[in-house]
């Protein structure tokens, strides 16, 4: 009788112990998600003139989607009033009227870089050049 009651009683702290770490791994891998599913990622490439200097993929959260968002975590950048005029350095000049422009999978933005929403998987190129 006495060997029936131990093995009751390990039975039931390991069925304890076998439901209580899986609930916790459940809960850390449902967080993971969660974390994960407040993020997108965009594709930046920075061009002057025709040369590609730099191309990064950017994750940034949906809640501020927004093409300066990604812009400012990957490179340095100065803006007036959301429309940009220096990144990394590279400064657009109005006397030779060379400035930075944008599009979004390939089609001009219609929005300051403070005010255009990108989607996840979004591609945004920003090109240096003289503008006609």
């Amino acid at each position: 009788m006495k060997n029936k009651h131990k093995f009751s009683s390990l039975f039931i702290i390991v069925a304890f112990l076998t439901l209580f770490l899986t609930g916790c791994s459940n809960n850390s891998s449902s967080t993971a998600k969660k974390s994960s599913n407040n993020q997108i990622t965009v594709n930046y490439t920075l061009k002057q003139g025709k040369k590609t200097v730099s191309d990064k993929s950017v994750k940034i959260p949906k809640k501020k989607a927004k093409v300066i968002t990604g812009l400012k975590k990957a490179w340095k950048v100065q803006e007036t009033k959301g429309f940009i005029t220096s990144i990394d350095g590279k400064k657009q000049n109005p006397k030779k009227k060379i400035y930075w422009t944008y599009t979004i999978n390939g089609k001009w933005a219609t929005k300051g870089a403070d005010k255009q929403a990108v989607a996840n998987k979004d591609k945004v190129k920003f090109t240096l050049d003289k503008v006609k």
